[in-house]
């Protein structure tokens, strides 16, 4: 059984950093990509950013490029959400996914298998 658990969130005030992890177990995901996507309230699932579990190529959305970091430690099979520089904005429930191979464009929800419970980030102004 596939399992992803986020964890990392919390409060933080806007400029401020968190680490988001999600430790991922129940069967091997050397082909697949690992992303990461947001909810606020009131608005649809959105995609914030993706790597190859391979490693290699990453992918992020606009409004996180050049503040968020996606990253995979394999030896312990999670993958990693640094978020820096956060803003109000950026407030969201986030969740891990895990997209098998050949399954579609990882910017889109449909393209992912296996979800995470989603992890809380409250950024304050």
């Amino acid at each position: 059984q596939v399992q992803l658990v986020e964890s990392g969130g919390g409060l933080v005030q806007a400029g401020g950093s968190l680490r988001l992890s999600c430790a991922a177990s129940g069967r091997t995901f050397t082909s697949y990509r690992l992303g990461w996507f947001r909810q606020a309230p009131g608005r649809e699932r959105e995609f914030v950013a993706a790597i190859y579990w391979s490693g290699g190529s990453t992918y992020y959305a606009d409004s996180v490029k050049g503040r968020f970091t996606i990253s995979t430690d394999n030896a312990k099979n999670t993958v990693y959400l640094q978020m820096n520089s956060l803003k109000p904005e950026d407030t969201a429930v986030y969740y891990c996914a895990a997209a098998p191979p050949r399954s579609g464009t990882l910017y889109y929800t449909s393209a992912y298998a296996y979800w995470g419970q989603g992890t809380q980030v409250t950024v304050s102004s």
